[in-house]
């Protein structure tokens, strides 16, 4: 298929689109910013960049032209100039109706696990009210709800703990059943080709759910080395939140702070997967697991560290070496 991903330069969207591409699909990236590192990578691969953006309608049209399907892959980042309402809602409207407009029936969304249950949370209220809009647009949708993806998890426990820095954790410890981003994208391609897919709603998850006091002693043992664990109390994070609501260029990060509500449940973000897999026709066996998605990052970079102590200690080693002497004719001794 001819396919729009929008979001593509995201840590989700990079894999939806190599994955697309792997497989002999046509992409085309939306993109605010051709030179950006992401999107010369993009290009490299082999997708067609055209540049626009969500929030201006009139963008739209060109980089739907001649598109058989659309994976909706964007969100609005906690330091981005626009707000999460800008980009997940009214951005959204504008694709779907953009889309349906240019006569494209397939559309694959990303929504969020549990959205519709916590309207407390700004963007979960609105991934929830674009699912309702989509299902009243008439296109043959798509819907995935993942709960969180392990790359995430390196800049939040994996490099703290090497760097013997803190590793900061709510006082409620969630458990959440996280997914590499790699097996997120092969639901997503492969739902284009299921039928049995179309105009319906799954749950996107991994293979158990993990609290962080479980990430953090995995990545103790696979590490060798102790976390210094530092816990936030929620009423922190909750203040936290009320402080950055006082400003407009921190609005986008008092709405991430909002999270802190789910984590206040003490609900695991999981759900059954069985039948998910058996819809999509993948076998769940070739599922990344936490345990051998860290061991995989820990063996490459403890491997590196080791290459640069030895690369140090053999500069050390011949700085130490007596210096050539000279003959008084000059020659060396």
């Amino acid at each position: 298929m001819k396919l729009l991903i929008v979001g593509a330069t995201g840590t989700l969207g990079i894999q939806v689109a190599r994955r697309a591409l792997d497989e002999g699909h046509q992409v085309r990236c939306l993109v605010r910013n051709p030179k950006k590192p992401a999107s010369s990578k993009l290009k490299e691969w082999g997708a067609e960049l055209v540049q626009g953006n969500l929030c201006d309608a009139r963008t739209l049209p060109a980089a739907l032209e001649g598109v058989e399907g659309v994976i909706d892959v964007a969100t609005a980042r906690a330091t981005d100039s626009l707000s999460i309402k800008e980009v997940d809602w009214e951005g959204k409207v504008n694709l779907i109706q953009a889309t349906k407009a240019a006569g494209v029936n397939r559309y694959i969304f990303f929504s969020i696990h549990n959205a519709e249950k916590f309207p407390n949370v700004p963007l979960m209220e609105i991934k929830h009210c674009t699912e309702l809009f989509l299902a009243e647009s008439g296109l043959n949708y798509t819907i995935l709800r993942p709960c969180g993806f392990m790359q995430g998890l390196i800049s939040q426990y994996a490099v703290p703990i090497l760097d013997q820095q803190g590793v900061w954790i709510t006082g409620e410890s969630t458990p959440i059943a996280y997914m590499d981003t790699q097996d997120v994208a092969l639901f997503a391609i492969r739902a284009l080709e299921v039928p049995q897919t179309e105009k319906k709603t799954f749950p996107i998850m991994g293979t158990r759910s993990w609290k962080a006091e479980d990430i953090i002693q995995l990545c103790e043992r696979l590490s060798g080395k102790d976390a210094k664990i530092s816990r936030v109390p929620l009423g922190l994070l909750r203040f936290l939140r009320s402080l950055t609501r006082f400003f407009q260029w921190t609005y986008n990060i008092s709405d991430r702070l909002a999270f802190a509500e789910v984590l206040a449940t003490g609900q695991p973000l999981d759900a059954p997967m069985d039948d998910v897999y058996q819809t999509f026709g993948l076998d769940p066996n070739q599922t990344t697991t936490l345990e051998s998605y860290l061991q995989d990052y820990f063996s490459r970079i403890l491997k590196k560290l080791k290459e640069l102590d030895y690369d140090k200690k053999k500069d050390q080693k011949k700085s130490k070496k007596t210096p050539f002497k000279t003959n008084f004719d000059g020659s060396l001794k």
